[in-house]
């Protein structure tokens, strides 16, 4: 049986990107850039396992962009690119893998396809390299004018996945180390080998600067599915001293009666993402006649519902809970209820909302009776 490897080289600075993290942990849709790389890996059929390199500084940005996923230790970086691949390979030298895959963590939306030509023409090749045809006029600059135009015929633009037979990427690794090449087919063809090219795709880009996380997210718009669902929830007071809302304990001279903790805006919105998925209502996946549930706290049931749109590939874009109540003041614990609510669902602060309003004492609410939430969900989901 073959087996496949897969490097994703995430050990870079990106200086020309900007901003206050390496581009590899910048969010494109709601998800790390390497989160979004590494996936297409574990997704694919023919690859057997999936190492990072990362730089010895990102240690918790790593861990924070690939938790949840099925991945060996990454391995530490060196100076140059070079060295990078060079420690990721003898990191897999144990496995003995007979294929190895290096990509660049800074092309997420690399395709089935594109792997697939990769790994199958080194049944019969010790190199592989995915490329594009050069399809623009090219013309050669003199000192910023335009000079003679340059044939494009036998010229390509090359992408990643870069495939190899593993033993011999390796050996020539351990040969050349220290030339400081930024290309490992370059490297492989130093060392007498033949790299044969496979199709290549336009939308395997690499993220370089700011522009191209914004191409970036165009792209995934375009590609995904965007679903809104609603959810609302009832719960009457009874006897207590405190109300859950949110997640967040408030006190109060009356409790709320329920099964679980009575969190009526977290089961909103948990029936919100689930109704955005169309994976039914709340009652479905935590029946209230079942006892493990009595007193059970919602954050369990949303963060489950959470983990439901991840599952199906999707994130969530925006969330938005309004609460219902003559009392207690929801205003004083507002920005406690959006952190907690952000905490469960793993997605950004600015990405909740959390309301409150009253009935003008109107109704079962306006009489002090019980509290109502409605929420509604944004998922974004593959098309």
């Amino acid at each position: 049986m073959t087996v496949t490897a897969a490097l994703v080289v995430a050990a870079g600075r990106g200086r020309r990107f900007g901003g206050d993290v390496p581009k590899q942990y910048a969010m494109l849709g709601g998800a790390p850039v390497l989160r979004r790389t590494v996936q297409a890996f574990l997704d694919h059929p023919d690859v057997d396992v999936v190492r990072c390199v990362i730089h010895p500084d990102d240690t918790d940005l790593y861990a924070d962009a690939v938790r949840g996923l099925d991945l060996p230790p990454p391995v530490h970086g060196g100076a140059e690119r070079q060295d990078s691949v060079r420690f990721g390979l003898e990191s897999l030298a144990g496995d003995g893998p007979d294929k190895v895959l290096i990509h660049d963590a800074a092309r997420p939306f690399v395709s089935e396809a594109v792997i697939t030509s990769v790994i199958d023409a080194l049944d019969a090749h010790p190199g592989a390299l995915p490329a594009v045809a050069v399809a623009d006029t090219l013309k050669r600059g003199h000192g910023g004018l335009a000079g003679e135009a340059v044939s494009r015929d036998d010229l390509w633009r090359a992408q990643t996945p870069q495939g190899f037979m593993f033993a011999e990427i390796l050996s020539a690794h351990r040969e050349l180390a220290g030339e400081m090449l930024t290309d490992d087919t370059q490297l492989f063809e130093r060392t007498g080998h033949k790299v044969v090219l496979t199709p290549g795709d336009e939308d395997n880009f690499k993220i370089t600067t700011s522009e191209d996380l914004m191409r970036a997210e165009r792209l995934l718009a375009a590609a995904h599915d965007f679903r809104t669902g609603t959810g609302f929830d009832v719960h009457a007071f009874c006897a207590g001293s405190g109300v859950t809302l949110c997640g967040v304990r408030i006190p109060h001279d009356h409790g709320l009666e329920g099964h679980s903790d009575a969190d009526a805006a977290l089961h909103a919105l948990t029936d919100a993402i689930l109704g955005a998925i169309g994976a039914g209502d709340i009652g479905q996946h935590f029946p209230p006649s079942d006892p493990q549930w009595k007193g059970a706290s919602s954050d369990r049931f949303l963060g489950h519902a959470a983990s439901l749109v991840r599952k199906r590939g999707g994130s969530l874009v925006n969330v938005d809970v309004t609460i219902i109540c003559q009392a207690p003041k929801i205003g004083p614990h507002r920005h406690a209820m959006v952190e907690k609510v952000a905490e469960i669902l793993d997605v950004p602060a600015d990405r909740v909302s959390v309301k409150a309003t009253t009935t003008e004492g109107l109704g079962f609410t306006g009489r002090g009776e019980g509290i109502a939430a409605q929420a509604s969900a944004t998922v974004r989901l593959p098309a």
